[in-house]
């Protein structure tokens, strides 16, 4: 991986390593309840989010991966649509080896937490599987989804980690706000499309990390956003490549990545 933005100085322009990769992917320091929620996708050059099989996973390349699980190590909560995580196989968050004493040094658990959003308080089925050593699952879910689906998912999930907000559809601020008062307050969201413009509709993204992958594969393939409009205005702060491809962060306050050597 080598760094574009902001222009590297020294060492900062070589290879970039473990410590260094985390700063540029640094948290903003946050003030006692305040949260920073972060969205990651990817994408081919031709702007489609999945591959032929209707996954992101068959668009990752090495470094979006290694990416991927560099964004989960440093999230306390991984937000994800129930559809999303259906498709794509979610199950709790295990951290890798090599992630794990920066997630002890910052007081972090030692896995992040996953939680499923879902209307109709669906508990994807490999999230209601227990996972030795891992982190907990949460369904955020709301009224409309009736009285016998949410005692079924609280019979799986437990009492605590069904979080009701809303009436009709899921009151997102409100259910970002719960978990940020759980003490989960660097959040990070994988998608799906949905769930990233109803974040954006709500005001909520601070945050967008998006790779970009050297393919175009032409079809029909979602976007990584989904549904009527809603706008964010968000700043470049970061760009690597890699073998072709590009990984970017970008902000809506324009607050930038600490990198050695630079000013």
């Amino acid at each position: 991986m080598h760094l574009l933005l902001p222009a590297p100085v020294g060492p900062a322009a070589e290879r970039l390593d473990d410590d260094t990769l985390a700063r540029l992917y640094a948290y903003p320091l946050l003030d006692g309840g305040e949260s920073w929620l972060r969205v990651n996708f990817v994408s081919t050059l031709d702007g489609a989010a999945t591959g032929a099989d209707g996954r992101s996973g068959s668009i990752n390349t090495g470094a979006d991966r290694e990416v991927f699980a560099l964004l989960r190590a440093l999230a306390d909560v991984v937000v994800v649509g129930a559809g999303t995580a259906r498709a794509e196989g979610y199950r709790r968050a295990v951290t890798p080896t090599r992630w794990r004493a920066r997630r002890q040094a910052a007081g972090q658990q030692a896995h992040p937490v996953v939680a499923v959003v879902s209307r109709a308080a669906s508990v994807p089925p490999q999230l209601a599987e227990p996972r030795a050593e891992s982190g907990a699952a949460y369904l955020l879910t709301c009224r409309s989804a009736g009285p016998g689906a949410l005692d079924a998912a609280r019979a799986v999930l437990g009492e605590d980690h069904v979080l009701v907000h809303g009436q009709d559809t899921v009151d997102l601020a409100a259910a970002v706000a719960d978990l940020a008062g759980r003490g989960l307050t660097r959040a990070l969201s994988e998608g799906g499309p949905h769930l990233m413009r109803d974040l954006v509709a709500a005001g909520l993204v601070d945050e967008l990390c998006l790779t970009l992958v050297p393919t175009v594969i032409g079809g029909e393939h979602p976007r990584i956003s989904a549904g009527p409009p809603a706008v964010a205005d968000l700043h470049p702060v970061l760009l690597i490549e890699s073998e072709g491809s590009l990984l970017g962060r970008w902000t809506r306050s324009g607050v930038r990545p600490v990198v050695p050597g630079t000013p």
